[in-house]
């Protein structure tokens, strides 16, 4: 992955973002940007603006708190799933709530179906959902399952296996972006760690994952 290091940001890029340019890999189908961002102490992201963007935020570690021209203002803890919905315009800021400690979070990009639109947000958490060892839709074009819903025909899964498990993708969407949080998954013979990432292609494939990892799964037309 791409690096920025500004100090008070540490930021591991999967696609090309910013100052990180690499032509093999821009983006995948509607899936912009996987930013992993480690913010310092009392360190964020001062109001900015974005339009024609789905961007959803996962916490890992620490306190990341939001505030938009939409009004909504809140603090996003470990687990948390925060989700704004950029439409026509929108600004808004992320900032560390510690003053002694780092945030640690994903900071995920999807283009909309459709440019424009009332900007929107919505937070959650799926921490309940997911005992057990299934893959548990997070943020979804239709909103299924208890998911939050966003203005792009795909879907945002995540796992976090309590035992050895085999995870199943089907053939609904056809193709797919797996990326690794913590611990290992494999699929078609090939072991990925943390913060790597794989395309997918077709039907039925299988995911292997110890106890204990976490993943994510981008589920695309």
């Amino acid at each position: 992955r791409g690096r920025t290091d500004l100090g008070w940001l540490d930021s591991r890029h999967t696609f090309s973002f910013g100052g990180y340019h690499d032509p093999a890999h821009p983006g995948f189908r509607a899936l912009r940007v996987i930013n992993d961002d480690r913010v310092a102490a009392g360190g964020g992201f001062g109001m900015h603006g974005h339009r024609d963007m789905e961007i959803v935020s996962l916490v890992l570690d620490g306190g990341l708190a939001h505030r938009d021209s939409l009004g909504n203002e809140g603090v996003v803890r470990p687990g948390g799933v925060q989700y704004m919905s950029a439409g026509s315009g929108v600004r808004h800021s992320e900032f560390n709530v510690s003053q002694t400690e780092p945030v640690h979070f994903l900071q995920i990009w999807i283009e909309p179906d459709a440019p424009g639109g009332e900007p929107r947000y919505a937070d959650a958490d799926p921490s309940p959902r997911l005992a057990g060892n299934a893959l548990v839709p997070i943020v979804t074009g239709s909103g299924r399952d208890g998911s939050i819903a966003m203005r792009a025909d795909a879907e945002l899964l995540i796992a976090r296996p309590e035992s050895d498990a085999v995870l199943h993708i089907d053939d609904d969407f056809p193709t797919g972006w797996i990326h690794v949080i913590d611990g290992t998954a494999e699929i078609a013979g090939l072991t990925l760690g943390p913060g790597d990432g794989a395309a997918t292609t077709g039907a039925d494939l299988e995911i292997r994952a110890p106890a204990g990892s976490r993943l994510l799964v981008f589920r695309l037309r």
